[in-house]
């Protein structure tokens, strides 16, 4: 049978069982809910279950071999039996035709990466309304007309899950350098003081400089890279950090009336990334173990032992809204609740701030100056 031709079942335990209607996750909750006559189905959570990481190397060994070819996918909706191609990097979403929530059956086959972990929606979407007035509020420097245009407008939040690698290692770094010791001299100088040349002394400090090698040891845990490519990867990080203690076993029933994406930035990109984002904390290190007043680090060489790896899933409310054709995006940490917006700045506004900035300066001057001549 052709690709194109094979549907994928939404989970049977999305059904609620009062009414058979398709159930939603209920952010804040472990439940499927349904709209229609407010009946719940328990997802069950194994609070014995431990968060652990993946052996890296054999992570990605084991997709490499089966990561499949195709481009699209083919989802059946349970709701009115339409059928709907996401794109390569789609793993679930709401059904075109009467919003069902459709989410790829892992079973099936399709080509789809199952992550580890999943972080449930804590935020719920009336929680993400009230942080969006709040910060809607806060846009001093925007132009006035603003907050109104968003009140009319038709922007609405929506729910994404968005993959994220989570890497651990322990890193053992080979260093040289040189250690800076301070150290003071007495020196004398002249100055002239009242008409008449005095003679002082003052400490004059310099820095005795030796050579320094050695080996510092370093564990990292939980370091989370962005996966994806849909959005820009410093509002991602900016989102950060996430709550990893309400990470649970991936279920796709947490995925139900929510978009999720599968990764675009593979393991070992992600791992690249891993590595240039902890330098720093490395480099603290080896200052450290070179102690002293200053230092100055020649070389590194950093081997990483215990790799290991999560897949996870992190979700975000979204929100987009055009303002003179210009496209803007407001983003909530749906785990901590941590806000990220864009903006249109007032021209208008900045310059009469600097305008009055500058009022006050010269203004303040002037009294100065009024004062000395009194």
């Amino acid at each position: 049978m052709d690709k194109l031709e094979i549907p994928s079942a939404i989970n049977n335990s999305l059904s609620c069982k009062n009414c058979g209607a398709l159930l939603h996750f209920a952010p804040g909750t472990h439940e499927l809910k349904c709209d229609y006559c407010g009946e719940s189905n328990i997802i069950e959570k194994d609070d014995e279950q431990q968060i652990i990481s993946y052996d890296y190397d054999e992570y990605v060994a084991s997709i490499s071999t089966g990561k499949h070819t195709g481009h699209l996918k083919v989802v059946k909706c349970n709701g009115c039996g339409s059928q709907s191609l996401l794109d390569e990097f789609v793993t679930a979403d709401t059904c075109a035709f009467c919003t069902a929530p459709l989410v790829l059956d892992i079973a099936a086959g399709q080509e789809y990466v199952t992550p580890h972990y999943v972080l449930p929606f804590h935020v719920t979407e009336k929680e993400a309304i009230d942080l969006f007035k709040k910060w809607i509020r806060s846009l001093w420097w925007s132009p006035n007309d603003l907050k109104k245009k968003l009140v009319q407008s038709n922007a609405r939040l929506k729910g994404i899950y968005i993959p994220h690698w989570a890497y651990d290692a322990d890193t053992v770094t080979r260093y040289t350098g040189e250690r800076g010791d301070y150290y003071y001299t007495t020196e004398t100088y002249t100055e002239t003081v009242n008409g008449k040349t005095e003679t002082r002394t003052r400490q004059v400090r310099h820095t005795r400089w030796s050579y320094a090698s050695g080996t510092v040891y370093c564990t990292f845990k939980d370091e989370t890279i962005p996966a994806s490519r849909s959005l820009p990867e410093k509002t991602l990080v900016d989102l950060g950090p996430w709550n990893f203690g309400m990470l649970v076993k991936f279920d796709e029933r947490y995925m139900s009336g929510f978009r999720s994406e599968t990764y675009q930035v593979t393991p070992q990109e992600g791992f690249i990334k891993m590595t240039e984002a902890i330098h720093p904390r490395i480099l603290d290190a080896v200052r450290d173990d070179i102690g002293g007043d200053e230092q100055r680090v020649d070389s590194t060489d950093s081997k990483y032992n215990n790799k290991g790896i999560k897949y996870t899933m992190l979700p975000v409310w979204m929100s987009a809204y055009k303002y003179k054709e210009k496209i803007f995006q407001f983003k909530i940490n749906a785990s901590t609740g941590e806000v990220i917006g864009e903006r249109p700045l007032s021209i208008i506004k900045i310059v009469l701030a600097i305008l009055l900035a500058v009022a006050l300066i010269v203004g303040g001057i002037f009294l100065y100056n009024s004062q000395q001549q009194a």
